[in-house]
């Protein structure tokens, strides 16, 4: 650590930073690296790895400094910024603060923030990621189950990895949430879990706050804890959507109704279908459902900013209608989607061996419910 952070260690990232360092140049490259940096080798090429991956979640990555697990972990930084956003103007306790991510976002948001962390080593390097630019953040090492601070709004984020593999119940992650939702029960907190984490077991903990699902990039990133006093009135289940800025909670109407396919099927974005807000988005946005348990929604129009399926075809499913529906269309590609059915979309596309020209999206789900339940196939063409 103290080596990577001077000026030798500096100029030796520089270097090593102009490395291919691929699949099929890391050999030579690991040794050309040796006879420069002889033993430092290893961490300065596994910094300038991590570095170029980091790249994908923040802006600064090219200047930090991570661990492996710690980079796996930690919040994307326009999901951070969203979050920081939300704590504008409260002294903000980040009690996990690893590397630093969190803070970075925090410093330019809250009136003040304090970083701790029981692992001396990330919060050398929050120390390092912090120093690049703005006023200092304070920080501590401390344990999360202990907080240090008495009136702030505590941030956790527990880790839910060990290694390589993931924590899926809640009472195993570090610090467990049971005991740190009962440490901070008579605190303003924010959370972060796993966006599969079940809901009833968190409410079975005692939570009657806020949960935030929060997706970027097309994906699901984590569901926030938001304790009662940092949430809307009201408010249990919330999607954020960061690519397109749109939010929606359980407090909008949710009196959609249920019809056959319009023109267009549009898949909702998965913090929509997470936090239980399907029928909440078909309201705002002029849609219906195809079936009440299904989260394919249908309408005329293709609300904006949203990837939408233009439906060309509705059959009964089945792999020979299929066959012969996509020979009459000339098709060679398809993108295959799947609601309440049990079909694998690969070992589907590799059955019907495509060799046409053209390229559909196909929908496929379960429309109905008990004996009157059918498997339904849309061919459609996607807005983009």
């Amino acid at each position: 650590m103290r080596y990577l952070r001077s000026d030798a260690g500096r100029l030796a990232l520089a270097e090593v930073a102009r490395y291919a360092l691929t699949d099929s140049s890391l050999v030579p490259d690991i040794a050309s690296a040796r006879e420069q940096f002889g033993d430092r080798t290893a961490v300065i090429v596994e910094t300038v790895k991590l570095r170029r991956k980091g790249a994908a979640k923040f802006e600064r990555a090219a200047e930090w400094l991570f661990t492996d697990e710690a980079l796996q972990q930690s919040t994307a930084g326009p999901v951070a910024e969203h979050r920081a956003r939300r704590l504008r103007g409260a002294v903000v306790h980040d009690a996990t603060c690893s590397i630093g991510t969190e803070l970075a976002a925090l410093r330019h948001w809250a009136s003040f923030a304090v970083g701790s962390d029981i692992d001396p080593v990330r919060l050398a390097m929050a120390g390092h990621n912090l120093g690049l630019d703005g006023p200092d953040v304070a920080l501590c090492r401390a344990d999360a189950l202990r907080p240090v601070t008495g009136d702030a709004v505590v941030l956790v984020d527990p880790a839910r990895r060990s290694g390589s593999r993931r924590r899926f119940d809640p009472r195993a992650y570090l610090p467990p949430l049971d005991e740190l939702l009962d440490v901070l029960r008579e605190r303003n907190y924010a959370v972060k879990c796993a966006p599969g984490i079940d809901f009833a077991v968190v409410e079975q903990m005692g939570f009657d706050g806020e949960i935030e699902v929060t997706s970027l990039g097309g994906s699901v990133r984590e569901a926030c804890l938001w304790s009662r006093g940092l949430g809307d009135r009201g408010v249990r289940r919330r999607a954020t959507m960061l690519d397109t800025g749109e939010q929606i909670d359980d407090t909008a109407p949710d009196d959609c109704g249920v019809a056959e396919a319009g023109r267009w099927i549009v898949d909702p974005d998965g913090a929509v279908v997470r936090a239980g807000l399907v029928r909440h988005y078909a309201v705002r946005h002029g849609l219906w459902q195809l079936d009440p348990d299904i989260a394919y929604l249908s309408g005329d129009q293709l609300p904006h900013g949203v990837r939408g399926f233009e439906v060309l075809e509705t059959l009964a499913f089945n792999e020979r209608h299929l066959r012969q529906a996509f020979s009459a269309r000339d098709v060679g590609a398809a993108e295959i989607l799947v609601r309440g059915v049990d079909v694998d979309p690969d070992a589907l596309r590799t059955r019907l061996r495509l060799r046409g020209s053209t390229q559909v999206t196909v929908v496929i789900t379960r429309l109905g419910s008990g004996a009157a339940s059918r498997a339904t196939a849309f061919l459609c063409r996607p807005s983009r």
